[in-house]
């Protein structure tokens, strides 16, 4: 398997740990996204959007991040990415669209560079990101309701937290108050698992 990534994305860093849990190799091709090289003409063949990430396995290519981790965990079912019961199945792919559909693409590098191009201020730029960021994650923390578990929604980590953990650095990063203790307390839990740790971006060798 060939994973077209950034360490720095958030997508991209999913499916590391997706890849990782299922214990599965795969080679890293880099592609920086603030040098733009995610829309030379080899990658946009590849991925006719020009996002991150891509996974090329056995002559197929697939796109984006939450069906990749779907396909990874219908090729190796062990260990689940998705619980077997049909409605909590359904309760943890919604806690991941908030993050996955809601909250990342409208912080993204791609909508942020949209709104300097139409003149607003850097601070204005970041203001937009940390709304976007606080309001989904504070939806998050209600979707889990009272949690009796050790991870979201279950007492070992799947989909959920491929893109929670993410989505709490984008957080650090543009300076949110993280004032959901149930999230950070899963997000720990998951940083001790080595498949979480390697995934890391500041782990990849492409990390500045």
């Amino acid at each position: 398997m060939k994973l077209h990534e950034y360490f720095r994305s958030t997508a991209s860093y999913r499916v590391r740990i997706a890849l990782n849990l299922k214990g599965l190799a795969y080679e890293s091709v880099a592609h920086h996204l603030r040098k733009g090289e995610q829309n030379a003409p080899d990658y946009r063949r590849l991925n006719p959007q020009g996002l991150l990430p891509t996974l090329e396995t056995g002559g197929d290519v697939l796109t984006q991040s939450l069906a990749i981790c779907e396909y990874l965990d219908e090729l190796k079912p062990a260990p689940p990415l998705l619980p077997a019961e049909l409605t909590l199945r359904a309760r943890v792919r919604a806690f991941s669209q908030v993050i996955a559909c809601d909250i990342h693409p409208v912080q993204n590098l791609k909508i942020l560079a949209r709104l300097r191009a139409l003149g607003l201020a850097e601070e204005q730029v970041n203001h937009w990101a940390r709304i976007t960021i606080d309001e989904g994650l504070s939806a998050c923390s209600t979707l889990l309701g009272r949690r009796e578990n050790r991870f979201c929604f279950g007492d070992r980590p799947g989909l959920a937290e491929l893109c929670l953990v993410p989505q709490l650095v984008n957080a650090r990063r543009f300076g949110v108050d993280l004032r959901w203790p149930d999230l950070l307390d899963i997000e720990a839990r998951c940083l001790e698992l080595d498949a979480f740790r390697r995934a890391r971006p500041e782990e990849q060798p492409d990390a500045e």
